[in-house]
């Protein structure tokens, strides 16, 4: 005997159905990510407590050297979302004001700009 049972075609696997994801599971996989980085976060500025001088604008403090570059991080972020969010805000804007343009049917003066003009469907009686 070569230590099988019989032979393979005797084994049956159940088959396994491909599962659909749903935003449950996605909702947790980002917050299991998210968690992830605030505590990457965390150990950044615990490591990095030494004072820095910071001044902008005539106004100088003095912060822990990973609060000040964490910050700075954040006001980078802002500034680069600012403009795109304004951009966003903007096309739904112009896409609603084309909506109602679009939803509506044409006139009954309107006709086909072909040139030709065009005879009227024949009369049915029924």
């Amino acid at each position: 005997m070569n230590g099988h049972d019989g032979p393979a075609t005797s084994r049956l696997t159940p088959l396994r159905l491909p599962v659909k994801r749903s935003r449950i599971g996605d909702l947790w996989i980002v917050a299991v990510v998210f968690a992830i980085v605030l505590l990457l976060l965390l150990i950044f500025v615990l490591q990095n407590g030494q004072r820095a001088e910071v001044t902008f604008l005539g106004v100088h403090v003095a912060l822990p050297l990973g609060v000040a570059l964490l910050l700075a991080a954040v006001v980078g972020v802002l500034l680069v979302a600012l403009p795109g969010t304004a951009r966003i805000v903007q096309l739904r804007m112009r896409a609603r004001r084309a909506a109602p343009r679009a939803a509506k049917p044409p006139g009954p003066t309107s006709r086909p700009a072909t040139g030709v003009a065009q005879a009227p469907p024949p009369h049915q009686e029924g």
